[in-house]
Formats: C-alpha cells, sequence, structure tokens
C-alpha cells in the first residue's frame, strides 16, 4: 500500500475516532441529566424503585466514560506494539459494558427479591415520580435511538454497545413506570415483579453484545472465502487465489491470500496484478488490508481457482 493511501486512512480514522466521540460527549450529558433528575424525584417521593433507575443512570454515566477512554486508544493507527492497529479495543469497551450490565442485572434482581420478601409500605407520591419517570423515558428513548443510528452509520461496535446498554436503561424507567402505576392500585410487589423481567431483558442485551464482540476479539473470519476467491479471481492475470483468510469486522476487515500467475511474467509484472487485487478487495470489500502473495504458476501445478 502506497504512503499516500496510508496517509488517507489515518485521517479517515481519525476523524472517525473524533466523530464516535462526539456521539459519546452528547450521552454522557444525557446520562448525567438523567441520573440527577432520578436521584432528585426518588429522593423527594420516597420512591426505592425511582432510586434504583437513577443508580442505573449512574452505571450509564461510568459506562460511558469507559468507553470515552476506549475510543480514544481504537482510533490510533498502528505502532511498533500493534502493527494491526488498535481497532479491537472497541470490542474490549463492549464487554466491558457487559461487565457492567451485569452488575446491574444482579442489583436488579436483589432489590426485587428483597422487594418481593418484604413489600414497600411507606406511602410514594406516585405523581411526581410517574413524571419524572416519563420525562426520563422518552429523553433515554431518543438518546438510544440517536446512538445506535450514529453506531451504525461509523460501524462501531462501542457505540453500539453503549447504545444496547442506554436501551436497557430505557427497560428499566418501563418497569418503573409500570411499578409505580400498579402499587397505586393496591399491587406492592408489582415494581418487582416488572424488575425481574426487566433483569432478563438486559441480560439477553448482554448477549448480543457479546454475540457481536467475541468474534472479533478471536479473529472470526470476516468475509467468505469464497467471496474474496471470486473477486481476486475477476482481476486480470490471476490464474488460482488459495490460503485465504480475513478477520476483523465491517469497515475493519484485513485479508491475506495467495495469486498464481504465469511464470512467464517478470517481477514488475506479477507486482501489479498484485496491486489490482489489492484495490479491488479493498474498495469492494471495504478492507483496511490486504496482503496479496504471488507465486507461479509452474510451482502449483494443478490449483483449482
Amino acid at each position: 500500500m502506497s504512503t499516500a493511501m496510508d496517509t488517507e486512512r489515518a485521517q479517515l480514522r481519525a476523524e472517525r475516532g473524533t466523530q464516535v466521540r462526539r456521539v459519546l460527549y452528547t450521552i454522557l450529558g444525557v446520562s448525567v441529566v438523567l441520573g440527577a433528575g432520578k436521584a432528585v424525584a426518588g429522593w423527594t417521593t420516597g420512591s426505592l424503585s425511582v432510586m434504583g433507575g437513577a443508580i442505573d443512570s449512574g452505571v450509564d454515566t461510568l459506562t460511558t466514560l469507559v468507553a470515552l477512554a476506549l475510543t480514544r486508544v481504537a482510533s490510533q493507527g498502528p505502532d511498533e506494539k500493534h502493527p494491526y492497529g488498535h481497532a479491537k479495543f472497541e470490542a474490549v469497551g463492549a464487554l466491558a459494558i457487559v461487565a457492567f450490565l451485569s452488575i446491574t442485572v444482579f442489583e436488579l434482581i436483589r432489590g426485587a427479591v428483597a422487594r418481593i420478601r418484604e413489600p414497600q409500605t411507606e406511602a410514594v407520591d406516585t405523581y411526581v415520580a410517574l413524571a419524572a419517570m416519563v420525562a426520563s423515558l422518552a429523553i433515554g428513548w431518543l438518546a438510544s435511538a440517536y446512538e445506535r443510528r450514529r453506531g451504525t452509520e461509523l460501524r462501531s461496535d462501542i457505540l453500539l454497545a453503549d447504545a444496547a446498554h442506554l436501551r436497557a436503561d430505557v427497560y428499566v424507567t418501563v418497569a418503573v413506570i409500570a411499578g409505580l402505576v400498579l402499587t397505586r392500585f393496591g399491587f406492592p410487589t408489582a415494581d418487582a415483579w416488572m424488575t425481574l423481567l426487566v433483569a432478563l431483558l438486559i441480560a439477553h442485551t448482554g448477549w448480543e453484545i457479546i454475540s457481536e464482540a467475541v468474534p472479533v476479539l478471536v479473529d472470526e473470519r470476516a468475509v467468505e472465502e469464497g467471496e474474496i476467491r471470486d473477486r481476486a479471481l475477476s482481476c486480470g492475470g490471476v490464474r488460482a487465489v488459495y490460503d485465504v483468510r480475513s478477520r476483523g469486522r465491517q469497515g475493519e476487515v484485513f485479508a491475506e491470500l495467495t495469486i498464481a500467475v504465469n511464470d512467464r511474467l517478470d517481477v514488475g509484472e506479477a507486482h501489479a496484478i498484485a496491486d489490482a487485487v489489492e484495490r479491488t478487495l479493498t474498495d469492494q470489500l471495504g478492507a483496511r488490508e490486504v496482503v496479496v502473495h504471488v507465486e507461479p504458476i509452474s510451482q502449483r501445478q494443478g490449483i483449482q481457482g
């Protein structure tokens, strides 16, 4: 790959990192506002479930701070110790978010079980609490949808994971609202049972994040071998393709393959064919880096393309 192309990619990577952090700063502000609002409402109304929602928003704030730190690292280019770059730090950040989700699930289940065993008897100003939670629901939903949309556009694992965490906070808010309504109608343990349901939904969200992040960390194949082979064979001069490997995720794909060319070609001609294959795969697959090895066809007689 040329130096000009490397420079352009470094600039694009830096710009992407800036955009990801800009989204996270917005979400951080939202989480702080939501947490503060729920805390004030919980304190003034005496609602334990609303205070639980405030704690969950506090976890969202910590999660976003972790995401900000990791995306700054992930946006860095290759260096001596990380020749393939730092993109995997986004997947690491996604797993860190799962850890925070696990804490949230544990606390929700623990609190719900305690509430079922000892139902709340003190009066709660449900009107004030409901108003605060409905406002929180609207803000949280809009913020989650925005972060998910930007995460998809920027192909950012950590934005998508953080959006899932924020969406889990929306589920918690729905449960709190349902619990407050049912409590007002004489069902003191309703909020606890709803919280258990939400804990299961959050656990499912965590599993979805893991299923997206782990394949990146363990270098699962990113592109079907046949697709890479077919695209390489479409380039003039390529007689066969083998030893195909790929890893990464969409937007950060690394591919490696060997092509066979006519053994009568000189080094310059063979190199030009390899360059053409690299450009084709980079453009058509959106790959970050493609490594093409060249062998003369006479050394691989009988190869099937």
